[in-house]
């Protein structure tokens, strides 16, 4: 085959959606979006993500099949990053380490673990290689991000760095600058929200999934007090608890739908409830930001706007006015995703750069993170 014509499929699974991209190194051959709707998803209800492998799988083979594609005329196959202890940022193989991590899910539950597994299900059917990239869980964050506040907790690196990170490179490409170079806040906003600010080509700090704003399905922070007599309450078991603030909290718990564009519609049609919940998520995506430029210390290059949310004007208009004064906005609606995973796996295939072993990566982390330890109890 052709160099110029061989295949990357890259497969980004989110919380309602399936993404899928066929790209060449000349570019992208075709997209498609599974929608995953809410009826779907509650068919599995509370249990483990592994159980959607095979229905997201099957849904993907329908894609690849109705487009006229088959798995053996692929290079490779890549797929996002889920929830895996602290590693840097890179282009990984997908091995036996990583599937048994993601099977165990001892760092959470969250669509973002079936990419790596579904990468690997049809790479193992054709011979080639599956890799992820820039997990969720990159950690670059500077030591003083770390403390939570109580030693028995500390604050853990997970969000969306795929995106940001390939929002904030293509926004340096726009202005002929060097990532490394600038200071800035990136907004993702999609099922969930992650603000992250970026100085020296790092994102060294955010807020994580457990913390800052809420999305469509997701609490974001709550009051600890009241959270702590909720779990003690006697009405929920923990998996109940867990899943109300992660996957049936923010707009869902509010309105009962995960569907920004439903919201939308019931604001025009004079629903005040619908405006006030809309207008208190935008509000702490807002005031995320701000916090991130304090992170930056006021010298901020640009704020970028990413994300499914960063299509509706009215979100924009919003944060524009609440971020405005720091710095000049720029947006660049949905994502780069499946892109980035199949640019890096293309540099990697080229030997451009080496793939990564999660088990490298994570005992340079580890040792890291333990001398963090150690400093702080001396």
């Amino acid at each position: 085959m052709d160099r110029e014509l061989s295949r990357v499929l890259a497969i980004n699974p989110g919380s309602t959606s399936t993404k899928l991209g066929v790209y060449t190194r000349r570019g992208v051959e075709w997209l498609r979006t599974i929608r995953h709707g809410d009826e779907e998803l509650e068919r599995f209800g509370g249990r483990p993500m592994l159980a959607r492998l095979d229905y997201r799988a099957e849904l993907i083979e329908r894609e690849l099949r109705a487009a006229g594609c088959h798995i053996d005329e692929f290079a490779a196959f890549a797929g996002r990053g889920g929830l895996l202890p602290p590693m840097a940022c890179g282009t990984y193989l997908v091995d036996e380490t990583m599937v048994e991590e993601l099977r165990l899910a001892r760092r959470g539950e969250h669509a973002s673990n079936l990419g790596a597994l579904l990468a690997l299900r049809f790479a193992r059917a054709t011979g080639v290689n599956a890799y992820i990239v820039d997990p969720v869980t990159v950690d670059e964050w500077q030591a003083c991000a770390r403390l939570s506040g109580s030693p028995l907790v500390e604050r853990s690196c997970v969000g969306h760095v795929l995106n940001t990170k390939a929002t904030a490179r293509r926004f340096a490409r726009d202005r002929g600058r060097d990532y490394a170079e600038l200071r800035l806040i990136v907004a993702h906003m999609g099922s969930g929200v992650t603000v992250s600010a970026h100085r020296e080509g790092k994102t060294i700090d955010s807020n994580t999934i457990e913390e800052g704003p809420f999305g469509p399905d997701r609490t974001g922070g709550l009051p600890a007090r009241a959270l702590v007599k909720l779990c003690f309450s006697g009405r929920f078991l923990q998996k109940e608890l867990d899943r109300l603030v992660f996957g049936n909290g923010g707009l869902f718990a509010y309105l009962g739908t995960r569907d920004l564009e439903d919201v939308e519609r019931r604001i025009e049609s004079g629903d005040e409830k619908a405006a006030l919940v809309f207008e208190a998520m935008v509000y702490q995506i807002g005031k995320e930001a701000g916090a991130m430029a304090a992170v930056l210390e006021g010298r901020v290059d640009a704020v970028l706007l990413t994300g499914g949310m960063a299509h509706s004007e009215r979100v924009v208009k919003l944060l524009r006015g609440y971020l405005g004064w720091i710095a000049p906005i720029a947006v660049y609606p949905g994502e780069d995703e499946l892109l980035a995973l199949a640019e890096a796996v293309f540099r990697v295939l080229d030997g451009e750069e080496p793939a990564k072993t999660m088990a490298a990566e994570v005992r340079g982390a580890e040792a890291a993170r333990e001398r963090l330890v150690i400093g702080l109890e001396y």
